[in-house]
């Protein structure tokens, strides 16, 4: 028996039911099929399926950091540096 058979793997579903332009959910990230077939699947297919929301949420927060990042660089080119009036 596999562990991952051991236990009940709950939906990842925080209440949050809003999808964003690529058709994942805000709160959960799953696509509308991963939602509705969610009672559906193994609990080894549910682990695979976290373990891919993981992935989307790190990949989101990578992409968020690159933008402030890319912000703060062209703000670097703008603002004067402190003492400097131009």
């Amino acid at each position: 028996m596999e562990q991952s058979e051991l236990f009940h793997i709950e939906s990842p579903c925080v209440g949050v039911c809003q999808v964003n332009n690529k058709g994942y959910c805000l709160g959960c990230l799953r696509s509308r099929n991963e939602r509705l077939y969610w009672h559906t699947f193994s609990n080894e297919q549910r682990g695979l399926l976290i373990k891919t929301l993981a992935a989307r949420k790190a990949a989101i927060l990578r992409k968020k950091l690159s933008l402030q990042e890319a912000d703060l660089a062209i703000l670097d080119d703008v603002v004067p540096e402190q003492g400097s009036l131009f």
